[in-house]
């Protein structure tokens, strides 16, 4: 029987014998023995790094400004009310240094303990755990950009208090060691209370402690306080950056002590940020 279709109407190419499964012309074997594309590399620690900081702190710099001057004008005015009950000397420093890296504990460990809650109760986690970066990368991103937030609320509380209680500001280059140390070590301890309380308010609530503890046993002068709550005083991650910075307003500092104090705190911020990781990637898996 003659066909009454077209030769040139055959579109497509006539399967043979030696063909494959239908839809695979010829190279069903080869294209099956194939092996499967590479996946990207994975991304290097400090290129993530540097990613996931800029990326936090232009968030942090549109959605934190107002608390940011809610952590300052909280400061000041525990310094201006300490004013009336506090002369000078060794208090009215404590008081100050107390006060100033206070504004660092509200950012960098009652905030941040509140978005990594937030972000493992709303699944934001997936998200970073699908990217190709080490999980290092945001954890050190998001507590350096917290606590980059700090700097200017730091530096106006303590220039404040400096000019309200008479204290000398010739020693506050000593902030550009206490912000980092201190924020580093509040910034691993807010993650890892965001990421390992198992609900988004238990996490609220234990930033919120945190920063009360930094409130009460940072501004309060230590040799006033009782010694169980002393105790409690030197476990807390920003004590020694406020020893540091309290003893910079000596005449003339013991820089010994000043450095003992800023390594203790620098040891601490590595591990609460080896804690964190850790907690990191318990969450992000689960």
């Amino acid at each position: 029987m003659t066909s009454i279709v077209p030769a040139h109407a055959v579109t497509g190419p006539v399967r043979a014998a030696e063909d494959g499964p239908a839809g695979t012309f010829g190279h069903g074997a080869a294209d099956e023995a194939a092996p499967p594309a590479p996946l990207a590399p994975r991304a290097r620690l400090f290129p993530a790094l540097a990613a996931v900081y800029r990326a936090q702190l232009s968030r942090a710099r549109v959605a934190r400004i107002p608390l940011l001057f809610v952590a300052t004008f909280q400061s000041v005015g525990i310094m201006v009310l300490m004013r009336g009950v506090v002369d000078g000397g060794s208090e009215a420093r404590a008081v100050v240094a107390g006060s100033s890296v206070l504004v660092v504990a509200f950012v960098a460990l009652n905030l941040l303990a509140q978005y990594f809650g937030q972000l493992r109760a709303g699944g934001g986690l997936d998200h970073y755990a699908t990217l190709p970066v080490p999980p290092a990368a945001v954890v050190l991103g998001a507590a350096g950009a917290y606590a980059s937030f700090t700097v200017p609320g730091t530096i106006v509380t303590a220039v404040a208090g400096s000019v309200l209680f008479g204290l000398p500001l010739t020693h506050l280059w000593v902030l550009v060691a206490v912000i980092p140390l201190s924020g580093a070590a509040l910034s691993g301890l807010g993650a890892a209370l965001g990421l390992l309380a198992p609900r988004q308010e238990l996490a609220t609530l234990l930033g919120q402690l945190g920063m009360s503890a930094a409130l009460l046993l940072g501004v309060l002068p230590a040799d006033r306080l009782p010694a169980p709550v002393d105790w409690a005083r030197d476990l807390l991650p920003s004590t020694y950056g406020v020893e540091a910075l309290s003893r910079s307003f000596d005449a003339h500092p013991d820089w010994a002590v000043v450095a003992l104090d800023l390594a203790v705190c620098a040891v601490v911020g590595v591990l609460s940020l080896a804690v964190a990781t850790w907690a990191y990637r318990r969450a992000a898996v689960r």
